[in-house]
């Protein structure tokens, strides 16, 4: 049976996510929705269709909280001998309160590094060798630092932004070691900060900020060009998109003391919970 090749989006249900799957569907791509919520993943899928007939979109139960559920979602691409070409790693949350995943992860962690950290080493081996892994970081990453007890954090050590910030950090960080792992390309995209229920933080001041911040943030659509040229770029390599632009990802990341460590320590954590993997 000939491979069918896909493009793999998370979160695709998502402000960005939804954006960047029209965009690319427009472009000819056949994409995969990788999504928590099926059913409002499947509400997004008709609705782009309505603006793209022909496109080709499958909505795919992916819930990054779960090892597991990155593992089946893995082994169904390939039991249906679907090759994927690129892989948009977009999903990502803010946690409103400290709570480990059933695989005893901070959530934070789980959504935004580890699911996209084990779904990267498991699909790379199989991806060809032109294609492409795109990871979304986030502009927090320069206001935040990173220790060897980031795996370890506590509820006294967590807060929304503050971990949010750092499971970025952490993505950037893995993004230029996997560079390093495997043949295809890897870059990273920022879309700024986007007018989504992200920024819904459950405090009181959310309705202040609505009125103040909300109207200088950018729309989903302006927050997705930066992985739409991501994932459309030619021989370029651990690059940082952002908006209409890239740039080679700082040299303060690129050199980072702790990336050799984030990522063995990656490796052995995700091995420790059954998920060994192997580049």
């Amino acid at each position: 049976m000939e491979k069918v090749q896909r493009l793999v989006i998370t979160g695709a249900s998502g402000s960005v996510g939804s954006q960047t799957t029209l965009r690319m569907a427009q472009e000819g791509y056949s994409v995969i929705m990788a999504c928590r919520n099926l059913a409002k993943g499947e509400d997004i899928r008709q609705s782009i269709l309505e603006k793209v007939p022909n496109a080709s979109i499958e909505v795919r139960r992916l819930d990054l909280e779960k090892l597991e559920s990155v593992a089946d979602f893995v082994k169904g691409l390939k039991e249906d001998n679907i090759e994927v070409v690129k892989l948009f790693n977009n999903a990502a949350v803010i946690s409103r309160k400290y709570g480990l995943s059933c695989n005893g992860f901070e959530k934070t962690m789980a959504v935004n590094y580890f699911g996209p950290a084990l779904l990267s080493m498991m699909l790379a081996p199989d991806m060809p060798a032109d294609g492409e892994i795109v990871n979304m970081v986030s502009l927090t990453c320069g206001l935040t630092s990173i220790h060897k007890n980031l795996f370890e954090l506590e509820e006294k050590d967590f807060s929304q932004l503050g971990t949010y910030s750092k499971t970025k950090l952490a993505l950037l960080l893995f993004s230029i070691e996997l560079s390093k792992h495997i043949r295809q390309r890897v870059n990273v995209s920022d879309p700024g900060i986007v007018n989504s229920n992200m920024l819904v933080m459950g405090h009181w001041y959310d309705s202040l900020a609505d009125i103040i911040f909300r109207p200088f943030t950018a729309s989903p659509k302006k927050g997705a060009r930066s992985a739409i040229n991501a994932l459309n770029s030619k021989d370029v390599r651990l690059q940082y998109f952002k908006g209409n632009r890239f740039k080679p990802i700082k040299k303060k990341y690129t050199t980072h003391p702790l990336s050799e460590w984030l990522w063995t320590e990656t490796i052995d954590q995700l091995t420790s919970k059954g998920f060994p993997v192997q580049l």
